[in-house]
């Protein structure tokens, strides 16, 4: 199984990035991709999920409204686009595959792929 994130890099307060997440080497019946991401103040929390199953999405709060997670099953890449980014966004940010998306704020993920590093500045 691999996960390959890429996207990252610096963004002023206000812009936008896209994230991309590659997958392969595992069914997408048995697992979700999820997106993750790591700072020294919250640690690593959850903030979004597509389900492989139906279709949903789902967000941390804290992003639901800025962030959007789309997927394209034919280059088995998710997406997720982030907008109105703020400075609190800085982080290491991860895909992972996980069984249940509603697990997603916790986890347990079972694959994970390198981060890829956000940082909101001016």
């Amino acid at each position: 199984v691999q996960l390959q994130a890429s996207g990252g890099g610096l963004v002023q307060p206000g812009g936008s990035l896209r994230l991309s997440c590659v997958a392969s080497g595992f069914v997408s019946d048995y697992y979700h991709i999820g997106w993750l991401r790591q700072t020294p103040r919250n640690g690593r929390e959850g903030i979004s999920c597509s389900s492989s199953d139906d279709g949903n999405s789902y967000y941390l709060d804290s992003v639901k409204g800025r962030f959007t997670i789309s997927r394209d099953n034919v280059k088995n890449t998710v997406y997720l686009k982030m907008d109105n980014l703020e400075p609190e966004d800085t982080a290491i940010y991860y895909c992972a595959a996980i069984r249940r998306c509603s697990w997603f704020r916790e986890g347990p993920y079972d694959y994970w792929g390198r981060g890829t590093l956000v940082t909101v500045s001016s």
